[in-house]
């Protein structure tokens, strides 16, 4: 269990480097140097004295820090959210196949726990962190010990409820993600408006360019935060469903291939 913590703690890791360079990469390359010349053709014609009708382009709705700053804890949830999501996805198939061969119609007495045991845990180690595998392996165990098909039936729905907790607690940093974003936003706001409020003497002067370019920079951040945020809590609601019928499945399946060939002696 460390060294898929460890694994996923690295893959987070390179992932954020990874997102970081290659957006602002994409910032100073592209999209800022695409929104100051739209900006700053735009001034021009105000400048002539020509009427014109502002441009917000895709380019100069997401120039700003704020927005560069979201965009990137954006694809970094959804990077987190992939590994685990791939995680499910493999488990969901392993819920699937069959791990325990037993006939129909057999019954299992607490001697012969240990011998199924033996066919779980021959298989790959990757295989074997799996939540179905581990838990017919507890329930083997436990049934080994005590015999008792109420304690086998305890023990599955225990491990597919911590199972669950974990899954929950592994998904804290989405969340901070999800709140983080509008707030990043939020800050974009509030800067926009104070240096909006710092160049009203310029409108009060008749210019109004300052002002309502700040005003801009206030508006587009928070409208970036807020669809951005939106797109994260999806994925997560879809990722928490997935994770849900996933311990669903496995306590099934734990039923169906176990629990109802066990016998007492």
């Amino acid at each position: 269990m460390k060294q898929t913590l460890s694994s996923e703690f690295i893959y987070q890791v390179i992932a954020l480097l990874t997102i970081i360079i290659l957006v602002h990469g994409s910032y100073v390359g592209i999209i800022r140097p695409t929104a100051n010349a739209e900006l700053q053709q735009q001034a021009s014609l105000m400048a002539a004295g020509e009427q014109v009708v502002p441009n917000r382009s895709l380019a100069v709705v997401v120039r700003d820090f704020e927005q560069e700053a979201c965009l990137i804890l954006m694809l970094w949830a959804l990077a987190i959210m992939a590994f685990k999501g791939r995680q499910t996805f493999f488990e969901r198939n392993m819920a699937n196949t069959p791990l325990l061969d037993i006939p129909e119609g057999m019954s299992v007495l607490p001697v012969d726990a240990r011998e199924y045991s033996r066919a779980l845990e021959g298989l790959p180690n990757s295989e074997q962190k799996f939540l179905l595998v581990r838990t017919l392996l507890s329930a083997l165990q436990r049934f080994s010990t005590t015999g008792s098909v109420q304690s086998v039936s305890d023990t599955i729905k225990e491990q597919c409820d911590i199972e669950a907790e974990r899954l929950d607690s592994e998904l804290s940093m989405v969340r901070y993600i999800a709140w983080a974003i509008p707030s990043i936003g939020f800050i974009g706001t509030v800067r926009g408006i104070g240096e909006a409020l710092g160049q009203a003497y310029k409108a009060v002067e008749g210019d109004i360019s300052g002002v309502t370019a700040s005003l801009g920079v206030a508006f587009n951040s928070t409208f970036v935060a807020l669809i951005l945020s939106i797109i994260i809590m999806f994925c997560l609601h879809q990722l928490q469903l997935s994770q849900e019928r996933l311990v669903l499945d496995c306590q099934r399946c734990a039923d169906q291939q176990l629990l109802r060939h066990l016998a007492n002696e």
